[in-house]
């Protein structure tokens, strides 16, 4: 197979020792099987982005800081070349930097072993064949084993609030089951929990699709409100890693003082009703 030109100049600078196969290849990015001194691992090479994909990504970027100065303002400028060059690069960092967080944490995400112009080199999964991992939404499994993945990835979400992230993007076809069982892949759309005000939404779309694909096999996990349940105590800083999830929540309905409210209604009027009176008399005096 002919060598893109990223891999090419790593190949060069010794980081890898050559490509052996492209293993995917999305609209953000592909990705190669590499070897690295006697070991097989994956590249992931970005792609460089038109400026409708950078709108696309605004809800994802709210919150986020860029590494310079210089960088942040021009992402508040997106339509010239220079914003749309540092938005890119921050898109990529983005999951460069939650990648390194998120393993540290100790999270079944992929192990980084650099990032060099463009090219995130990371730890290749394999199943128990030693081919390469299938994602989540390419195996049959028992309701029993549905339950176990399902309890694991609840815990792996709960793990990466405690972090002050949500993956945003998580569904079956982003989560691999290796020899060891399920790993969480493809961070670029990450998003800070506090910093965005999506937050919350993309969390519950998060778990609703890992409750869907699973509630294939094992039907309760359709209702499951793990999601509520975690954001919930985050906004109160009781959520824990040690924290134990029970899938339930119930929301609180509190009493409301409709009393107050419509007194708060008749003051707003009667301010409003005075403001017209004033303006009225100030245009009979001009």
């Amino acid at each position: 197979m002919k060598v893109p030109p990223a891999l090419q100049e790593l190949i060069e600078d010794g980081i890898i020792d050559g490509v052996r196969r492209q293993l995917k290849s999305g609209k953000e990015a592909s990705v190669y099987v590499v070897s690295a001194g006697g070991e097989l691992r994956c590249a992931k090479v970005y792609k460089d982005m038109r400026q409708r994909s950078f709108q696309q990504r605004a809800q994802y970027q709210e919150g986020r800081k860029a590494r310079g100065s210089r960088q942040q303002r021009a992402m508040g400028k997106s339509g010239s070349e220079f914003g749309r060059k540092a938005s890119e690069e921050q898109w990529k960092n983005t999951e460069v930097d939650a990648l390194y967080q998120l393993h540290r944490a100790g999270l079944r995400v992929p192990e980084p072993f650099g990032f060099y112009s463009g090219v995130l080199v990371m730890e290749m999964l394999v199943d128990d064949t030693g081919n390469s991992a299938p994602r989540l939404a390419e195996i049959e499994t028992t309701p029993e084993q549905a339950r176990i993945w399902h309890r694991f990835l609840m815990e792996q979400v709960k793990l990466m609030l405690c972090q002050g992230l949500i993956h945003g993007d998580l569904s079956e076809y982003n989560v691999l089951v290796d020899v060891k069982g399920p790993v969480i892949i493809d961070l670029p759309q990450v998003v800070s929990a506090a910093g965005n005000n999506n937050a919350l939404e993309m969390l519950k779309r998060d778990v609703g699709n890992l409750n869907r694909c699973l509630a294939v096999f094992a039907p309760e996990l359709a209702d499951m409100k793990y999601a509520e349940e975690m954001w919930a105590l985050f906004e109160q800083s009781k959520l824990q890693i040690d924290t134990v999830l029970t899938g339930r929540h119930k929301v609180k309905h509190q009493r409301v003082d409709v009393g107050a409210v419509m007194d708060a209604i008749v003051d707003a009027k009667q301010v409003a009703l005075i403001r017209q009176q004033g303006r009225e008399e100030a245009n009979e005096e001009r």
